[in-house]
C-alpha cells in the first residue's frame, strides 16, 4: 500500500469535531453541547449584564437558550472579515475570553477559555438558529453542521435598550448514544446557576408542558440547607472572599464562596464550581478548601486542647462529615478534558485555602459551642482511622523485619493511607526526602538498574540487594498470580509509587521494575498498589503581564502539553519568544519544592495506576522482550515496530 502526500488528510473548520467529537464533548448524550450555550449565557450573568435565563424543551428535539446579555457582536470582525457572530460559532479557539486584563475583557472570569463551546454545540447539530438583539436591531444567522446556511440578516427592530441572544439548537443523534437529554441533569445544572448567582431568574420550560422557575435570594446557604437530610452538627458557615487589587500573589477577583456544615448522619452534600462550571471530579480548588478546613480546625483544636494524647487528626477526619458548596473564581482555570469536569490548576490549592482559612478560623472561635462540636466529629474520626491501623500493625508485628537503611519511611501508621516512592537515583532522593510529606509519603532510593527478574527463580531473587530491599520496605513476600490474596495482609503501603525520569533510562527502570512485580508479586497489581509517576518533562517561565497579570511557572509533561501551553499562552498576547523554557533532565535536577509540586503532591501530581493485563496478552510479549535467548526475537519485533518510537532530535 502506497503512503505519498495524498496519504494525509487536514480537517480544517469543525471537521476535526464532526471526526472525533469524543475529544470535545460527551457522546452518551448532548446535554453538554447544550451546557455550552448556558454556560455563555452564565457567563453574562456572572459578569453583570444578565438577569434571565430561560431555557425551552422542544417536542421536536431542539433546545432553545434565551438570556438578556449583551447580545454577541455582529459587526464584521476586523481579521476574519465575516460577521463575529459567524465567527464565535464556526471557529475553534474562537472567543471573548482568552483576554483576561482588567477592563479589557469581555469575560474577566470565565468557565471557557479554549474557545471551543459553542462551536462545538454547532458543529454536531443539523440545525442552529441564533437570534441577536442589540443596538436597536434583531439579527439572525442559521447553521447546519457547522456551516452557515442562512447568512446574518437582520430581520426586525428592537428597543435601544433591549439586548439579549436566543439560540435554538437541534443535536444530530447519529453522534450521541441517546438523542435524550436527562432531564434531572439539566435541572440540576440550572438550578446550580440560580444558587451561585443570587437574583437571577432562571427557568426550565418543556412545550406544551410544565415551567419550572428558580431564584435564590440567600443562594448557597439556602441551597445547601434544602438538601441536608440530618440535623446540623453545626449552623451552616456561608463566606465568600476575594483578591483585592494589587495582590502580589493573586489576580484582583479571584477567590471563592463557600458554605459549609457538618452533620452527624446520612448522605453529604458536596458540590463544586469553577467559574459558574460544575466540577462534579472536584480538582484543585476542592483541595484547597480541605486544606483550609483542616488547618483552621486544627488551629482551633490545638487552642483549647481537644485532641487526646496519642491521636493525630489528619485532613480526611476533618473533611469525613463535611457538607459543602464551593465556587471559586480563577482567573485562568485550567481544567482536564474539554467537558471540565475537573480543575487542575495549581494555583487554585494555595488560592481557595487562602481565602476560606481565616474567615473560617475567626466563625470557630466566635461560635466555641458550634466548633467543639465539629472538633469532637473530627476526633473521633482520627481515632477511628487509628483504631484501624493498630489492627493492621499487630498483624504485621507477628514477625520482625530490619526495614532498609536507606528508607525513610513514613511516619503514619495507617497503611491504607501511607504512600512509598521508588526514586531513580541518590540525588533525586535527596530531592524527594526533603519534600514529601513525613507523616504518610516514604521514600525508598535505587542505585543504578534494578535487575531483571523475569527469568530469576524465587529462591535466588534476594541476592540482589535492590530488590531485597524493595520487597522488605513493602512488606510483603513473593508470589505467584493464583495466591490468595492474604499474601498482602502485611502490605505497609496503599500505594507503591514508581517515580523515574522522563527518558530512555527512566522508562527502562520503570519496565525493570514492573517486570519484577508482575513476575514476583503480581497481587500488588491485581488490587491497583502499583502507580507511575509522572514527572514534567519541561517548565515554561510566563512573564507577567502588568501589574494585574502576575508571572508564572507552569509545567508540561511531554511535547504535546509544551505546545498546548504556548498556544494558550499566545492566545493570551503573549509572544512564545518571550516564554523562558527549561527542560529537566531528571528529577535530581528539580529542587524539593518543584518535585512536590508537581509530582508527590496528592493535590497537583498526575498518576497512572498499571493494571494487570491478561496472561494470554502479556507472557508472549514479556518473554520475547525479557527473556535472555530471545534476542532474535526483538530484533524481528524492533524491526517491526521501530517506526512507531518517536525520536527527539
Amino acid at each position: 500500500m502506497s503512503y505519498t502526500a495524498d496519504s494525509i488528510s487536514v480537517l480544517k473548520g469543525l471537521e476535526p469535531v464532526r471526526h472525533r467529537p469524543g475529544m470535545y464533548t460527551r457522546t452518551d448524550c448532548p446535554l453538554h453541547i447544550i451546557q455550552e450555550v448556558i454556560d455563555n449565557a452564565a457567563d453574562e450573568a456572572l459578569g453583570g449584564y444578565c438577569k434571565r435565563i430561560a431555557v425551552t424543551l422542544h417536542r421536536d428535539r431542539s433546545v432553545s437558550v434565551v438570556d438578556d446579555g449583551r447580545g454577541i457582536p455582529v459587526e464584521i470582525h476586523p481579521v476574519e472579515g465575516v460577521p463575529t457572530v459567524e465567527v464565535v460559532f464556526t471557529h475553534l479557539h474562537a472567543g471573548g475570553k482568552f483576554n483576561k486584563g482588567d477592563g479589557a475583557s469581555a469575560y474577566r472570569f470565565s468557565g471557557g477559555l479554549h474557545g471551543v463551546g459553542v462551536s462545538v454545540t454547532n458543529a454536531l447539530s443539523t440545525r442552529l438558529e441564533v437570534e441577536v438583539t442589540r443596538a436597536g436591531a434583531r439579527h439572525q444567522i442559521v447553521f447546519s453542521g457547522g456551516k452557515v446556511i442562512e447568512p446574518l440578516q437582520q430581520i426586525g427592530d428592537a428597543p435601544k435598550k433591549a439586548s439579549g441572544t436566543r439560540v435554538r439548537a437541534w443535536p444530530d443523534v447519529s453522534f450521541f448514544d441517546s438523542p435524550t437529554i436527562p432531564l434531572a441533569e439539566l435541572e440540576r445544572l440550572l438550578r446550580s446557576k440560580a444558587v451561585l448567582l443570587p437574583g437571577l431568574q432562571v427557568s426550565l420550560s418543556i412545550e406544551d408542558g410544565a415551567i419550572t422557575n428558580w431564584c435564590f435570594a440567600s443562594g448557597m446557604q439556602q441551597y445547601l440547607a434544602e438538601q441536608i437530610e440530618d440535623e446540623f452538627a453545626a449552623p451552616i458557615f456561608t463566606g465568600e472572599k476575594y483578591a483585592a487589587a494589587g495582590d502580589e500573589n493573586f489576580a484582583s477577583g479571584s477567590g471563592a464562596a463557600w458554605t459549609l456544615c457538618w452533620t452527624t448522619e446520612g448522605g453529604l452534600v458536596r458540590e463544586s464550581y469553577v467559574n459558574l462550571i460544575p466540577t462534579p471530579a472536584g480538582g484543585t480548588h476542592e483541595a484547597g478548601l480541605r486544606q483550609a478546613m483542616f488547618e483552621a480546625l486544627k488551629g482551633f483544636v490545638e487552642h483549647h486542647a481537644l485532641l487526646p494524647r496519642g491521636v493525630k487528626m489528619a485532613a480526611e477526619d476533618v473533611f469525613a462529615r463535611a457538607n459543602f458548596v464551593l465556587a471559586a473564581r480563577v482567573l485562568d482555570p485550567s481544567f482536564q478534558g474539554q467537558t471540565k469536569e475537573r480543575l487542575n490548576s495549581r494555583d487554585a490549592v494555595a488560592l481557595v485555602a487562602r481565602m476560606v482559612r481565616d474567615p473560617l478560623e475567626l466563625w470557630l472561635n466566635e461560635h466555641p459551642d458550634e466548633a467543639r462540636k465539629i472538633a469532637d466529629l473530627a476526633i473521633r474520626a482520627a481515632q477511628a482511622r487509628s483504631r484501624a491501623g493498630q489492627k493492621i500493625e499487630k498483624r504485621k508485628q507477628s514477625s520482625v523485619t530490619i526495614l532498609p537503611g536507606k528508607l525513610s519511611d513514613s511516619q503514619s501508621e495507617d497503611t491504607t493511607r501511607n504512600e512509598i516512592f521508588l526514586v531513580e537515583g541518590d540525588s533525586a532522593g535527596g530531592s524527594a526526602k526533603s519534600g514529601r510529606d513525613k507523616e504518610l509519603q516514604a521514600i525508598l532510593p535505587l542505585r543504578g538498574k534494578v535487575l531483571n527478574t523475569w527469568e530469576v527463580e524465587v529462591g535466588s531473587l534476594f541476592a540482589n540487594r535492590e530488590v531485597h530491599d524493595i520487597a522488605v520496605a513493602l512488606g510483603i513476600d513473593p508470589h505467584r498470580s493464583d495466591a490468595a490474596d492474604s499474601v498482602l495482609s502485611n502490605l505497609r503501603y496503599g500505594k507503591v509509587v514508581i517515580m523515574t525520569d522522563a527518558d530512555v533510562d527512566g522508562s527502562h527502570i520503570r519496565v525493570l521494575l514492573c517486570t519484577l512485580f508482575y513476575r514476583h508479586f503480581p497481587k500488588l497489581i491485581e488490587h491497583g498498589h502499583l502507580y507511575f509517576a509522572q514527572p514534567p518533562l519541561y517548565r515554561l517561565d510566563v512573564p507577567g503581564q502588568g501589574k494585574r497579570h502576575l508571572a508564572r511557572k507552569l509545567y508540561a509533561l511531554d511535547n504535546a502539553e509544551r505546545d498546548a501551553i504556548f498556544d494558550r499562552m499566545q492566545a493570551e498576547g503573549i509572544k512564545p519568544d518571550n516564554i523562558g523554557i527549561s527542560r529537566f533532565k531528571g528529577l535530581g535536577e528539580m529542587n524539593a519544592e518543584q518535585l512536590w509540586e508537581t509530582t508527590m503532591s496528592p493535590d497537583t501530581r498526575r498518576l497512572i495506576r498499571i493494571r494487570m493485563p491478561t496472561a494470554d496478552a502479556a507472557q508472549p510479549v514479556l518473554n520475547m522482550l525479557m527473556g535472555k535467548n530471545e534476542s532474535a526475537g526483538r530484533r524481528a519485533w524492533m524491526e517491526a515496530n521501530g517506526a512507531l518510537v518517536g525520536a527527539e532530535i
